[in-house]
C-alpha cells in the first residue's frame, strides 16, 4: 500500500530552484533513507510533502485535512528545541495529540503507546525528569518517542540519530526498521551513509536539483555515484554481518 506518493514536486526558494522533477512512492513496509549532500533539498523535500513550504507538483499528503494528515504522518523536525519544562512523559503524550478529541484526556490506550514509546527509545527511568534538563542527545530521543507514540503509518524523520552516540544511533536505526517490518514505513533524512547501508530497505539520492538514485543501498551506493555527488570514494562489502560500507577519501 502506498502511503506517500510525490509526483514532478518542485521548490524553489529565495529565487533559487532547490530541486525539481521528483516523483516518488514510499510503500508501507519500507525504511526509506534519504541521502545526499549538504543544500541537497532532502528538509526542503519532506517539508514540502507535508505541505510546509510551498512547492509544486503535488504530494498525496495534502489531500488530507491537516487533523487526518496528522494520524496518517508522525513529522519529527531536524531542530531539538524543547522549549517548556515538562516532564518527559508528558512531552511524548503530546504524540496522542492527534487521536484525541477536544478536552479529553488520555485513555488507557493512548497511555500504552506512550509506554511503548518510551520503552522503545530507552526512555522508562526518564519518564518523570524534566525534559529541558537533558542532554541534547537525550532530547532528541524523547523526540523521536513522541513521534513514535503518535502511532502513524508513516513517520518522517529529518536526521534523527543527529547528536546521538553510537548505541542510540544504531538503536534508533533499529527501532526505524522494526516499524517498516511490522508494515508502516519510515522516511528519514541521514548522513551516515554506513548506517544507511546497514539498515534501510530502499535509498533515495537527491543531489543535481533530484533524484539521482533510487533502490536498494547496494544499487545506491555505486561507486559512481558516490563520485559524482559526494567526491567520495567508499569500501562497500556483504560480510556475515551484514552489509558495512565506510567512505574512505575525498576525491579532488
Amino acid at each position: 500500500m502506498t502511503l506517500l506518493a510525490l509526483d514532478d514536486l518542485a521548490v524553489d526558494l529565495r529565487g533559487r530552484a532547490i530541486f525539481a522533477g521528483v516523483s516518488a512512492r514510499i510503500e508501507a513496509g519500507e525504511f526509506v533513507g534519504l541521502i545526499g549532500p549538504n543544500g541537497a533539498g532532502k528538509t526542503t523535500l519532506m517539508r514540502a510533502a507535508l505541505g510546509l513550504v510551498a512547492s509544486r507538483g503535488h504530494s498525496s499528503l495534502l489531500d488530507h485535512r491537516a487533523v487526518d494528515r496528522a494520524r496518517h504522518a508522525a513529522w519529527m523536525p531536524q531542530a531539538r528545541d524543547i522549549a517548556w519544562p515538562v516532564s518527559v512523559e508528558a512531552l511524548v503524550a503530546l504524540g496522542r495529540v492527534p487521536h484525541l478529541p477536544t478536552g479529553r484526556r488520555l485513555s488507557a490506550e493512548d497511555q500504552a503507546h506512550v509506554d511503548a514509546a518510551l520503552a522503545a527509545m530507552g526512555l522508562e527511568g526518564m519518564r518523570h525528569r524534566t525534559a529541558t534538563r537533558l542532554s541534547g542527545g537525550e532530547q532528541a530521543r524523547v523526540l523521536i518517542a513522541r513521534a513514535l507514540a503518535q502511532d502513524t503509518p508513516l513517520l518522517m524523520a529529518d536526521e534523527p540519530i543527529a547528536g546521538l552516540d553510537p548505541a542510540h544511533q544504531i538503536a534508533t536505526m533499529q527501532v526505524f526498521a522494526r516499524l517498516a517490518r511490522d508494515g508502516r514505513a519510515v522516511i528519514a533524512s541521514l548522513h551516515d551513509l554506513g548506517l544507511a547501508a546497514r539498515h534501510c530497505t530502499r535509498l533515495l539520492l537527491l543531489g543535481e536539483g533530484g533524484i539521482v538514485a533510487d533502490g536498494p543501498p547496494g544499487d545506491v551506493l555505486t561507486p559512481d555515484n558516490l563520485a559524482r555527488v559526494f567526491h567520495v570514494n567508499a569500501w562497500f562489502a556483504d560480510t556475515p554481518h551484514g552489509p558495512v560500507f565506510q567512505p574512505l577519501e575525498v576525491i579532488e
